[in-house]
């Protein structure tokens, strides 16, 4: 098979297009045709060393710590490593204790499936907060092949494209993490920052399925695509935060952002209010007013490890045609270097997939 391998830390040269054999497969195992696979911050952060450098900004190139073990965000990271957390595959093995094993989701037979792969693998169950991630704990959709545990394989049946159905498992799945854990109900103000992108633009959406109502952040030339996700307010980050406070207060402000903004998102949330977050693409270092938090009774949640929920439902609001995918551009494996050069120019609105 063919796959894009990441060789180590460093710039583009680290990514090499090989010849591979297929994986083999191991008990509770299946083999999938990758069909097409999302492009996400981490395979960037990974690939530059982010996770283990002095705080910056996400995909910013920041050198790694010194040591012997190149970091990642659950320890050492398995170089040479195929990245990729996002597959949309079709089941072409199953091992022979898997096989005709149903789904818990009951889609019946595993082998010719459309499915979906759980990015985020709760090793040690859903008690714990232990996780085995697809593309950096272990390789990952960035090939033609790829062999996943059966239990994290989810049938979907919609009319979606394979490119579509490719960019939701890792944004998406956050995103829907963090509204779970935060608890957004119907009638809410939600604030999203970073709105266009893949995670951002999820979030709108989901926070919208739940009756939310959602003030937009993103930029200008982006308006109009936020606004066509179905956020109720879209604000400029040119425009300056002077009108903010005469907006209603948010209960959950939903920041991959960070940087320079989070006091300002802090200020923002009414008493009681929740902020939630899983990233920090404007910087890892933050000022954090310790009045603000505490005078108002402030809930702060980082979500990494994702809820048992989550995945499960996601698949039924593909189904049930209850969000839409917001696919930025596609391209071929082998251009994974310029796809990545788009994604860090951040000009885009939604998700960039590859396609074997």
């Amino acid at each position: 098979m063919q796959a894009m391998v990441t060789t180590g830390q460093g710039g583009y040269d680290k990514l090499e297009y090989r010849t591979l054999p297929l994986p083999l497969l191991r008990p509770g195992e299946v083999l999938l045709q990758v069909l097409a696979a999302g492009m996400n911050n981490t395979d960037i952060n990974t690939r530059v060393g982010w996770y283990g450098a002095t705080p910056g900004v996400a995909g910013g190139g920041a050198e790694p710590t010194s040591g012997d073990a190149p970091l990642g965000w659950n320890g050492a990271t398995p170089f040479p490593l195929i990245q990729g957390a996002d597959c949309c595959g079709r089941v072409v093995a199953v091992a022979p204790n898997v096989q005709g094993q149903e789904q818990v989701h009951a889609y019946g037979q595993l082998l010719g499936q459309r499915v979906l792969v759980r990015s985020c693998m709760r090793v040690s169950g859903f008690d714990a907060p232990d996780t085995r991630w697809l593309g950096t704990d272990f390789d990952g959709a960035f090939a033609q092949y790829l062999r996943v545990p059966a239990s994290e394989v989810f049938a979907v049946q919609s009319d979606w494209s394979d490119v579509e159905l490719a960019s939701l498992p890792c944004a998406w799945g956050t995103a829907e993490n963090m509204l779970q854990r935060a608890g957004v109900a119907a009638g809410e103000q939600v604030w999203v920052s970073g709105a266009s992108g893949g995670v951002g633009s999820a979030a709108v959406q989901l926070a919208r399925r739940r009756g939310a109502q959602v003030t937009a952040l993103t930029s200008r030339d982006k308006r109009d695509a936020v606004a066509a996700l179905g956020a109720d307010r879209v604000l400029c980050r040119e425009d300056g935060t002077a009108a903010w406070s005469q907006l209603p207060p948010a209960d959950v402000v939903v920041d991959n952002v960070a940087g320079t903004g989070f006091g300002t998102w802090l200020k923002l949330l009414r008493r009681g209010g929740r902020y939630v977050s899983s990233g920090a693409i404007a910087g890892a270092d933050v000022a954090l007013d310790m009045r603000d938090l505490y005078l108002k009774d402030l809930t702060l949640l980082g979500c990494t490890a994702w809820d048992e929920v989550v995945f499960p439902n996601l698949i039924g609001y593909v189904e049930r045609n209850e969000i839409r995918p917001v696919v930025a551009a596609s391209f071929a494996l082998q251009d994974m270097a310029r796809a990545q050069e788009v994604f860090l120019e951040k000009q885009h609105t939604g998700n960039i997939v590859l396609v074997p």
